[in-house]
Protein backbone atom coordinates (compact mmCIF):
# COMPACT_ATOMS: atom_id res chain seq x y z
CA UNK A 1 0.00 0.00 0.00
CA UNK A 2 1.36 3.44 -0.94
CA UNK A 3 1.71 6.37 1.46
CA UNK A 4 -1.17 8.12 -0.29
CA UNK A 5 -3.39 5.05 0.09
CA UNK A 6 -2.50 4.83 3.79
CA UNK A 7 -3.47 8.47 4.23
CA UNK A 8 -6.79 7.82 2.55
CA UNK A 9 -7.22 4.74 4.73
CA UNK A 10 -6.69 6.84 7.87
CA UNK A 11 -9.15 9.47 6.66
CA UNK A 12 -11.71 6.72 6.12
CA UNK A 13 -11.13 5.40 9.64
CA UNK A 14 -11.51 8.88 11.09
CA UNK A 15 -14.84 9.30 9.29
CA UNK A 16 -16.22 6.37 11.25
CA UNK A 17 -18.47 7.04 14.23
CA UNK A 18 -16.16 4.89 16.39
CA UNK A 19 -13.01 6.33 17.96
CA UNK A 20 -9.82 5.15 16.22
CA UNK A 21 -7.41 3.60 18.75
CA UNK A 22 -3.75 4.25 17.91
CA UNK A 23 -1.19 2.52 20.17
CA UNK A 24 2.22 4.10 20.61
CA UNK A 25 5.04 2.70 18.49
CA UNK A 26 8.70 3.54 18.96
CA UNK A 27 10.77 0.70 17.49
CA UNK A 28 10.53 -2.16 15.02
CA UNK A 29 8.99 -4.77 17.30
CA UNK A 30 6.28 -2.43 18.63
CA UNK A 31 5.35 -1.50 15.04
CA UNK A 32 5.21 -5.11 13.89
CA UNK A 33 3.01 -6.09 16.85
CA UNK A 34 0.56 -3.26 16.12
CA UNK A 35 0.41 -4.44 12.50
CA UNK A 36 -0.09 -8.07 13.48
CA UNK A 37 -2.93 -7.11 15.84
CA UNK A 38 -4.58 -5.16 12.99
CA UNK A 39 -5.02 -1.78 14.65
CA UNK A 40 -6.49 0.90 12.40
CA UNK A 41 -3.60 3.30 13.11
CA UNK A 42 -0.39 3.70 15.07
CA UNK A 43 1.12 6.70 16.84
CA UNK A 44 4.85 7.44 16.75
CA UNK A 45 5.42 8.62 20.29
CA UNK A 46 8.12 11.25 20.61
CA UNK A 47 8.65 10.29 24.25
CA UNK A 48 9.04 6.65 23.30
CA UNK A 49 11.50 7.41 20.50
CA UNK A 50 13.53 9.70 22.76
CA UNK A 51 13.71 7.12 25.56
CA UNK A 52 14.07 3.89 23.59
CA UNK A 53 16.08 5.14 20.64
CA UNK A 54 18.37 7.67 22.29
CA UNK A 55 18.18 7.14 26.05
CA UNK A 56 16.84 10.67 26.54
CA UNK A 57 13.86 12.24 28.32
CA UNK A 58 11.20 13.97 26.22
CA UNK A 59 12.44 17.54 26.62
CA UNK A 60 13.27 18.51 23.04
CA UNK A 61 16.66 16.83 22.70
CA UNK A 62 15.90 14.61 19.71
CA UNK A 63 16.36 16.31 16.33
CA UNK A 64 14.09 16.50 13.31
CA UNK A 65 16.29 14.23 11.20
CA UNK A 66 16.45 11.60 13.96
CA UNK A 67 12.67 11.61 14.28
CA UNK A 68 12.12 11.46 10.52
CA UNK A 69 14.41 8.47 10.15
CA UNK A 70 12.60 6.68 12.95
CA UNK A 71 9.29 7.48 11.24
CA UNK A 72 10.58 6.07 7.95
CA UNK A 73 11.49 2.77 9.64
CA UNK A 74 8.15 2.59 11.45
CA UNK A 75 6.20 3.20 8.22
CA UNK A 76 8.04 0.29 6.63
CA UNK A 77 7.39 -2.04 9.58
CA UNK A 78 3.72 -1.05 9.87
CA UNK A 79 2.89 -1.82 6.24
CA UNK A 80 -0.75 -0.92 5.66
CA UNK A 81 -1.28 0.52 9.16
CA UNK A 82 -1.25 4.34 8.86
CA UNK A 83 1.24 6.17 11.08
CA UNK A 84 0.46 9.36 12.99
CA UNK A 85 3.82 11.06 13.63
CA UNK A 86 4.76 13.33 16.52
CA UNK A 87 6.75 16.23 15.01
CA UNK A 88 6.99 18.27 18.21
CA UNK A 89 7.12 22.03 17.48
CA UNK A 90 8.15 21.58 13.86
CA UNK A 91 11.75 22.18 15.03
CA UNK A 92 11.75 25.93 14.49
CA UNK A 93 9.90 28.78 12.82
CA UNK A 94 7.96 28.68 9.55
CA UNK A 95 10.82 27.66 7.26
CA UNK A 96 11.78 24.82 9.58
CA UNK A 97 8.14 23.72 9.71
CA UNK A 98 8.02 23.61 5.92
CA UNK A 99 11.05 21.34 5.81
CA UNK A 100 9.65 19.21 8.63
CA UNK A 101 6.38 18.62 6.79
CA UNK A 102 8.21 17.80 3.56
CA UNK A 103 10.52 15.33 5.30
CA UNK A 104 7.77 13.53 7.22
CA UNK A 105 5.58 13.39 4.12
CA UNK A 106 8.49 11.89 2.18
CA UNK A 107 8.93 9.31 4.96
CA UNK A 108 5.39 8.09 4.28
CA UNK A 109 3.49 9.10 7.42
CA UNK A 110 -0.29 9.48 7.21
CA UNK A 111 -0.57 12.34 9.72
CA UNK A 112 1.76 14.81 11.38
CA UNK A 113 1.25 16.48 14.77
CA UNK A 114 2.57 19.98 15.52
CA UNK A 115 2.31 21.73 18.89
CA UNK A 116 2.29 25.29 20.20
CA UNK A 117 5.02 24.93 22.81
CA UNK A 118 8.13 27.06 22.69
CA UNK A 119 11.32 25.26 21.73
CA UNK A 120 12.67 23.22 23.43
CA UNK A 121 9.39 21.48 24.17
CA UNK A 122 8.54 19.14 27.03
CA UNK A 123 6.37 16.07 27.38
CA UNK A 124 2.79 17.29 27.64
CA UNK A 125 2.40 15.71 31.08
CA UNK A 126 5.40 17.48 32.65
CA UNK A 127 5.10 20.85 34.45
CA UNK A 128 6.46 24.28 33.47
CA UNK A 129 5.65 24.19 29.76
CA UNK A 130 6.11 27.40 27.78
CA UNK A 131 3.98 28.44 24.80
CA UNK A 132 4.34 30.60 21.74
CA UNK A 133 1.48 32.99 20.96
CA UNK A 134 -1.67 31.86 19.18
CA UNK A 135 -0.83 34.07 16.18
CA UNK A 136 2.70 32.68 15.96
CA UNK A 137 1.42 29.12 15.92
CA UNK A 138 -1.23 29.93 13.33
CA UNK A 139 1.58 31.14 11.05
CA UNK A 140 3.37 27.84 11.56
CA UNK A 141 0.16 25.97 10.77
CA UNK A 142 -0.28 27.98 7.57
CA UNK A 143 3.28 27.11 6.57
CA UNK A 144 2.60 23.43 7.26
CA UNK A 145 -0.60 23.45 5.22
CA UNK A 146 1.17 25.11 2.30
CA UNK A 147 4.09 22.68 2.50
CA UNK A 148 2.22 19.41 2.06
CA UNK A 149 2.02 18.09 -1.48
CA UNK A 150 -0.55 15.38 -0.69
CA UNK A 151 -3.77 16.99 0.51
CA UNK A 152 -4.67 13.71 2.24
CA UNK A 153 -1.76 14.13 4.67
CA UNK A 154 -3.55 14.96 7.94
CA UNK A 155 -2.26 17.93 9.93
CA UNK A 156 -2.96 17.76 13.66
CA UNK A 157 -2.67 20.94 15.74
CA UNK A 158 -1.87 20.35 19.39
CA UNK A 159 -2.21 22.95 22.11
CA UNK A 160 -0.44 22.64 25.45
CA UNK A 161 -2.22 25.67 26.90
CA UNK A 162 -4.20 23.73 29.51
CA UNK A 163 -1.28 23.59 31.94
CA UNK A 164 0.03 27.16 31.87
CA UNK A 165 -3.17 29.04 30.90
CA UNK A 166 -6.17 26.88 31.85
CA UNK A 167 -8.83 24.93 30.01
CA UNK A 168 -10.73 27.96 28.64
CA UNK A 169 -7.60 29.33 26.96
CA UNK A 170 -6.79 25.87 25.59
CA UNK A 171 -10.24 25.62 24.01
CA UNK A 172 -9.90 29.12 22.55
CA UNK A 173 -6.58 28.15 20.96
CA UNK A 174 -8.02 24.86 19.71
CA UNK A 175 -10.82 26.65 17.88
CA UNK A 176 -8.39 29.21 16.44
CA UNK A 177 -6.23 26.40 15.06
CA UNK A 178 -9.25 24.66 13.59
CA UNK A 179 -10.29 27.91 11.92
CA UNK A 180 -6.76 28.21 10.48
CA UNK A 181 -7.24 24.91 8.65
CA UNK A 182 -5.92 22.14 10.90
CA UNK A 183 -7.53 18.80 10.03
CA UNK A 184 -7.66 17.66 13.64
CA UNK A 185 -7.24 19.21 17.08
CA UNK A 186 -5.35 17.79 20.04
CA UNK A 187 -5.87 19.51 23.41
CA UNK A 188 -3.10 18.08 25.55
CA UNK A 189 -3.50 17.06 29.20
CA UNK A 190 -7.12 17.88 30.13
CA UNK A 191 -7.53 17.26 33.85
CA UNK A 192 -10.64 15.31 34.77
CA UNK A 193 -13.54 13.75 32.91
CA UNK A 194 -15.41 17.06 32.94
CA UNK A 195 -12.65 18.73 30.91
CA UNK A 196 -12.55 15.83 28.45
CA UNK A 197 -16.28 16.32 27.92
CA UNK A 198 -16.01 20.12 27.74
CA UNK A 199 -13.43 19.90 24.95
CA UNK A 200 -15.72 17.59 23.00
CA UNK A 201 -18.62 20.01 23.41
CA UNK A 202 -16.78 23.28 22.74
CA UNK A 203 -14.17 22.54 20.06
CA UNK A 204 -15.56 22.58 16.53
CA UNK A 205 -13.23 20.07 14.84
CA UNK A 206 -12.32 16.37 14.80
CA UNK A 207 -10.55 15.62 18.08
CA UNK A 208 -7.60 13.53 19.25
CA UNK A 209 -7.10 12.62 22.91
CA UNK A 210 -3.86 11.47 24.52
CA UNK A 211 -4.23 8.75 27.18
CA UNK A 212 -0.97 8.50 29.14
CA UNK A 213 -0.65 5.97 31.94
CA UNK A 214 -0.06 7.91 35.16
CA UNK A 215 -0.59 11.20 33.33
CA UNK A 216 -2.92 14.12 33.96
CA UNK A 217 -5.81 12.90 31.80
CA UNK A 218 -8.16 10.14 33.02
CA UNK A 219 -8.05 6.93 30.99
CA UNK A 220 -11.47 6.94 29.32
CA UNK A 221 -12.92 3.88 27.59
CA UNK A 222 -13.25 3.75 23.82
CA UNK A 223 -17.02 3.52 24.27
CA UNK A 224 -17.10 6.73 26.28
CA UNK A 225 -14.83 8.54 23.82
CA UNK A 226 -17.01 7.39 20.91
CA UNK A 227 -20.08 8.71 22.72
CA UNK A 228 -18.34 12.07 23.18
CA UNK A 229 -17.37 12.18 19.50
CA UNK A 230 -13.58 11.89 19.71
CA UNK A 231 -12.01 10.73 16.45
CA UNK A 232 -8.68 9.34 17.72
CA UNK A 233 -7.38 8.04 21.04
CA UNK A 234 -3.63 7.63 21.19
CA UNK A 235 -2.06 5.36 23.83
CA UNK A 236 1.63 6.29 23.59
CA UNK A 237 2.77 4.91 26.94
CA UNK A 238 1.01 1.54 27.02
CA UNK A 239 3.46 -0.53 24.90
CA UNK A 240 6.46 1.48 26.12
CA UNK A 241 5.48 1.16 29.77
CA UNK A 242 4.90 -2.58 29.45
CA UNK A 243 8.27 -3.06 27.76
CA UNK A 244 10.11 -0.97 30.35
CA UNK A 245 8.38 -2.83 33.21
CA UNK A 246 9.33 -6.21 31.77
CA UNK A 247 12.96 -5.16 31.20
CA UNK A 248 13.29 -3.61 34.63
CA UNK A 249 11.82 -6.56 36.52
CA UNK A 250 13.78 -9.08 34.45
CA UNK A 251 17.08 -7.25 34.90
CA UNK A 252 16.44 -6.70 38.60
CA UNK A 253 15.92 -10.42 39.00
CA UNK A 254 19.19 -11.09 37.18
CA UNK A 255 20.96 -8.60 39.44
CA UNK A 256 19.33 -9.97 42.60
CA UNK A 257 17.72 -6.60 43.36
CA UNK A 258 14.22 -5.39 44.18
CA UNK A 259 12.84 -3.45 41.18
CA UNK A 260 10.20 -1.62 43.25
CA UNK A 261 12.24 1.53 44.01
CA UNK A 262 12.80 2.11 40.28
CA UNK A 263 9.30 1.31 38.99
CA UNK A 264 7.77 4.56 37.66
CA UNK A 265 4.17 5.62 38.27
CA UNK A 266 4.20 9.00 36.48
CA UNK A 267 5.74 10.30 33.24
CA UNK A 268 8.35 12.26 35.22
CA UNK A 269 9.41 9.12 37.10
CA UNK A 270 9.65 7.23 33.81
CA UNK A 271 11.88 9.95 32.32
CA UNK A 272 14.07 9.78 35.42
CA UNK A 273 15.05 6.30 34.18
CA UNK A 274 16.70 8.03 31.20
CA UNK A 275 18.25 10.98 32.98
CA UNK A 276 15.55 13.65 33.42
CA UNK A 277 16.91 14.74 36.80
CA UNK A 278 20.42 15.23 35.41
CA UNK A 279 19.18 17.15 32.36
CA UNK A 280 16.98 19.31 34.59
CA UNK A 281 19.98 20.18 36.76
CA UNK A 282 21.91 21.20 33.65
CA UNK A 283 19.02 23.34 32.45
CA UNK A 284 18.81 25.09 35.82
CA UNK A 285 22.58 25.61 35.87
CA UNK A 286 22.55 27.47 32.57
CA UNK A 287 19.32 29.29 33.35
CA UNK A 288 20.84 30.84 36.47
CA UNK A 289 24.41 31.23 35.19
CA UNK A 290 25.50 34.87 35.42
CA UNK A 291 22.60 35.96 37.62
Amino acid sequence: MTAHENRQRLRTALASTDVTVAPGVFDGISAHLVRLLEFAAAYMTGAGVAASGFGLPDIGLVTQTEMVERARMLVSALGDVPLIADADTGYGAELSVIRTVREFESAGVAAIQLEDQAFPKKCGHLPDKELISTDAFVKKLEAALDARTDSDLILIARTDARGPLGIAAAIDRANAYAAAGADMIFVEAPQGADEVERIANEVSAPLLINLVIGGLTPIESSTRLTDLGYAVAIHPSLPLGAAAFAMLTGLAGLAGRDPAPLLPSTPAEFFDLVGLAEWSELAELYRTKGE
